[in-house]
């Protein structure tokens, strides 16, 4: 790349997603280079601008933890996109549709199965029942097609040697595929020559696949086809956004608990017509506040009674209640050795190297190391609760280290990923920054790796935090076609 910008490009050590070592530009990045580099200082500015009043005009803002301030901001953003090329793409995808397989399995195993890889000790049956998002109501019920997490967001990050390894499993009601279709229509507007020049696999389709995936769960055959609701706990919610977003995609209702009502074990929809049956529930309400009449009795965002018409097939829930326990993060170690029990195959995408606190030889030996690696709490997400060791003062080692052994079941450490760098704007340079990749991938009657992903990138120089509500912003993720392909 010409110009002013690259020539002051630090390489970070470890592997840069765009440049070499020797400062030359990877060959699958080089047109995006090229038509960055036609930008002069204030059109870059005035770019930015447009794609912040994109963003300001579909209300997609957030709210940065610990910001004392309280005000939201702009979703950030940045101009330069991640590129995976198609057989690098392949890899990933076949990696995911193993590991979401066997987490199905697994789930499947637990809640109706003879749970096997309990009995036979691939798991240990104590970590699994001392789970939080283990949910005892939910033995019994049962999901069409196996297909228990239907929406999955699998972390990914790139290490120092360029492998791609999976830092985590989101099972539950992972967020941000909103955020991917939306980098995807903000930058083909922004800079609509930098995407004409490159052959991409589209991610418009999200909401139709989506809805195949709900459709294919419908327990009845109807007429007009299956209903089906986004449950969303409200406009307080972070991700609310997200919801009404999904909801208008698939051409679906958005509803909270109040609008839906249980008669005779079956679900309703509230209208001005009248009552009006609904087969399928796409929720974003967690397991404890789905059904106060069996849950919490205080909850006022959930629907009373939709366990019994779980229970009598009457309807389909999406996620089903009870994955949590297999994105426990206290699970994730054993998810190599659950696709050698269940598959009889290797992993395709290896974990990161992480420690078990409640085993005395692993928890003794990260205790020693403490101020090299990453704690992070089971139960928790959104980056919240982390220690970075390398990062963090004598005081927080400390304290991390009486929880932890105070509570040892509580916690994992993790061997710290010198995540994979990107070019990044930062005041009309570019700088080099960390990023991971959160692909969805959706299982009902098929399972499918949705292309690309939402990248996240820590804004902050030498950061590894990449959670938008903590500083974190966002790169529009491409998967490049094959050469060849229409």
């Amino acid at each position: 790349m010409p110009g002013d910008r690259l020539p002051g490009y630090q390489r970070a050590a470890g592997f840069d997603e765009a440049i070499l070592g020797n400062l030359e530009v990877r060959p699958h990045y080089a047109a995006v280079f090229e038509e960055l580099e036609r930008l002069s200082p204030p059109e870059l500015a005035a770019t930015e601008r447009l794609r912040d009043a994109i963003f300001r005009r579909l209300g997609i803002t957030f709210a940065v933890y610990g910001d004392a301030s309280g005000s939201e901001r702009t979703w950030p953003m940045d101009l330069v996109p991640r590129i995976l090329p198609a057989g690098e793409w392949s890899e990933i995808e076949r990696g995911l549709a193993q590991r979401i397989r066997v987490l199905n399995l697994f789930l499947e195993d637990l809640y109706v199965g003879e749970r096997a890889a309990l009995r036979d000790g691939i798991v240990p049956a104590w970590l699994v029942y001392s789970s939080e998002g283990f949910v005892r109501e939910a033995v019994g019920l049962h999901a069409p097609h196996g297909a228990r997490c239907v929406v999955a967001g699998i972390d990914l990050v790139r290490d120092f040697d360029g492998t791609f390894r999976v830092l985590e499993d989101n099972l539950r009601t992972p967020s941000g595929i909103s955020y991917v279709l939306q980098n995807r229509a903000a930058l083909t507007r922004a800079l609509p020559r930098l995407s004409a020049r490159h052959r991409i696999r589209p991610v418009h389709q999200y909401g139709s696949s989506l809805l195949g995936a709900l459709h294919s769960l419908a327990p009845r055959e109807s007429g007009d086809g299956p209903r089906v609701v986004v449950l969303t706990p409200g406009i307080w919610n972070s991700a609310y956004f997200e919801h009404a977003f999904l909801a208008q995609q698939m051409g679906a209702e958005l509803c909270e608990g109040r609008d839906l009502i249980v008669e005779d074990q079956v679900v309703y929809m509230r209208t001005t017509r009248g009552l009006e049956r609904v087969d399928v529930i796409y929720r974003r309400v967690d397991d404890a506040f789905v059904d106060p009449a069996l849950f919490r009795q205080d909850s006022v965002l959930g629907v009373p009674g939709l366990i019994s018409a779980l229970r009598a097939g009457n309807v389909s829930i999406a996620n089903s209640l009870g994955c949590g326990v297999a994105d426990d993060k206290a699970i994730y170690p054993f998810v190599p050795a659950l696709i050698r029990y269940y598959l009889g195959e290797e992993p395709i995408l290896p974990n990161v190297e992480t420690y078990l606190l409640w085993e005395p030889e692993q928890r003794e030996h990260a205790l020693s190391r403490l101020n090299q690696l990453v704690v992070k709490p089971v139960a928790a997400s959104g980056g919240y609760g982390i220690v970075m060791g390398p990062q963090a003062t004598a005081d927080q080692l400390e304290i991390c280290r009486k929880e932890i052994e105070c509570n040892p079941r509580a916690f994992i450490a993790q061997e710290l990923v010198q995540l994979s760098t990107h070019p990044t704007f930062v005041d009309g340079k570019l700088e080099a920054r960390h990023i991971d990749l959160r692909p969805f991938v959706l299982t009902g009657a098929r399972t499918e790796v949705f292309p690309g992903g939402l990248t996240r990138v820590a804004l902050r120089r030498g950061s590894f935090v990449v959670n938008s509500s903590q500083g974190g912003g966002s790169k529009d993720t491409w998967v490049l076609e094959e050469a060849g392909s229409a």
